[in-house]
């Protein structure tokens, strides 16, 4: 068994950056635009997505939730008060659901990348986390 451990101070550091960002993206989006990181991950693979529409299983896949909370989190976003989404039946398989970018999303979206910019840069020019990521692959 290896007995040093050096490695993993770098790892650790790399970690609590990446979840000090996650934080603060976290907390600007609700503040912002009253969305979860989750959400903001939905409008942004579905306006990568053709036609900005994707079937909820893809959309599963992407997120790295369940089946009922992403259906959840989709319903809740197509619901009426938020409207960035669109629910759509899939025209070949009547059990397919697609769910679909709005205008409405879309302008969160793009309100929500300048905020993500904004939160990476300040914290990545306030860390030297390339060396970091450098120390950390030349210990392993």
């Amino acid at each position: 068994m290896m007995t040093n451990h050096a490695f993993m101070d770098d790892w650790l550091a790399l970690d609590n950056l990446q979840l000090k960002i996650k934080k603060e993206l976290e907390t600007a989006l609700q503040n912002e635009l009253g969305l979860s990181i989750k959400e903001f991950y939905v409008l942004y693979h579905l306006s990568k997505a053709p036609e900005k529409k994707l079937r909820l299983q893809k959309l599963q896949e992407l997120i790295g939730l369940s089946q009922s909370a992403l259906s959840r989190l989709v319903g809740n976003m197509e619901a009426k008060n938020c409207g960035a989404l669109q629910k759509h039946m899939c025209t070949e398989d009547r059990r397919g659901t697609y769910t679909q970018l709005t205008a409405l999303g879309e302008d969160k979206l793009n309100r929500g990348l300048l905020s993500f910019y904004e939160v990476i840069s300040n914290n990545l020019a306030q860390m030297d986390s390339e060396r970091i990521l450098k120390q950390l692959l030349q210990k392993l």
